[in-house]
């Protein structure tokens, strides 16, 4: 009997054990807007490929090492911040004909799947709602580094991503097909835990 009960007790802790470390794999990071860029290009006429960018991205990143299809990303731009680094232009993508950033002055992207590609390369399905519109988008990534942050002393994780939109798919369309309906992304990203 005594030994059943050991044995019971050796059960119980070993399940004890077991949950918090099962859950400790799918960490939390909060994204870092000042180490985080957002870049969007384009061509224009065949003659070039201008770029924006969108900074203060802000959201999170939960990753799991071993079960990759558990993470999830949840990120908000703040269109209404989009800079061309051309004051006209910048003005111009803020009004009405473009992203139309007084009534729709954030975008966001949500995960629906995450699938492992293998040499830290991650395959990223969502959702992009843009201009109240929600189309899918697909995102290649790879994870730079998962550790310490060493400034902050505190886990950290940085991803570089890109993938293609189609503005036409927003109704920003203007221009098209002279100026490109495709419309690069690229992102690089440092999050740090909560």
């Amino acid at each position: 009997m005594n030994s059943m009960k050991k044995m019971a007790f050796a059960a119980v802790a070993a399940a004890s054990l077991y949950v918090p470390l099962s859950q400790a794999e799918l960490k939390t990071y909060e994204i870092d807007p000042t180490h985080t860029a957002v870049a969007v290009s384009w061509n224009h006429f065949g003659f070039s490929n201008p770029m924006a960018f969108i900074p203060n991205a802000t959201g999170e990143v939960k990753f799991d090492s071993a079960n990759p299809e558990k993470s999830t990303v949840n990120v908000t731009l703040p269109i209404g911040e989009i800079n061309t680094f051309v004051p006209k232009l910048t003005e111009e993508f803020k009004g009405a004909e473009y992203f139309d950033v007084a009534k729709y002055p954030t975008a966001t992207f949500r995960s629906t799947k995450v699938t492992a590609k293998g040499d830290d390369k991650f395959e990223i399905v969502g959702d992009l709602t843009l201009k109240g519109i929600t189309k899918p988008v697909t995102l290649e990534a790879t994870l730079n580094k998962q550790g310490e942050q060493p400034m902050m002393k505190k886990p950290a994780i940085g991803f570089d991503a890109s993938g293609t939109i189609k503005r036409s798919d927003f109704k920003i369309d203007k221009y098209v097909p002279n100026v490109s309906d495709e419309i690069k992304l690229t992102i690089t990203t440092e999050a740090h835990s909560k």
